[in-house]
């Protein structure tokens, strides 16, 4: 599955929402969130229109890895 290229940051703040993750404080145009699912984790996403390739795939990973599924799992969990 091919990761969106359009996506915004806070797009993808909704679509992580599911996965118990919610915005716990922003900081300029980077936003965190923060889940307590697994154990606590936090999560930076800039809030950009759209989210560079690169960044987002690593954001992906991160949590994959926190939830211990891997990246194409998640993948089409989120993006369906």
């Amino acid at each position: 599955m091919k990761i969106p290229r359009d996506l915004s940051g806070k797009e993808l703040i909704q679509l992580l929402k599911p996965l118990g993750y919610s915005p716990t404080r922003q900081t300029g145009s980077h936003i965190r969130i923060t889940t307590t699912v697994n154990g606590e984790h936090h999560v930076t996403i800039p809030n950009h229109s759209p989210i560079k390739i690169g960044t987002l795939s690593a954001i992906i990973y991160e949590i994959a890895i926190h939830h211990h599924t891997p990246k194409e799992t998640l993948m089409k969990q989120l993006f369906g």
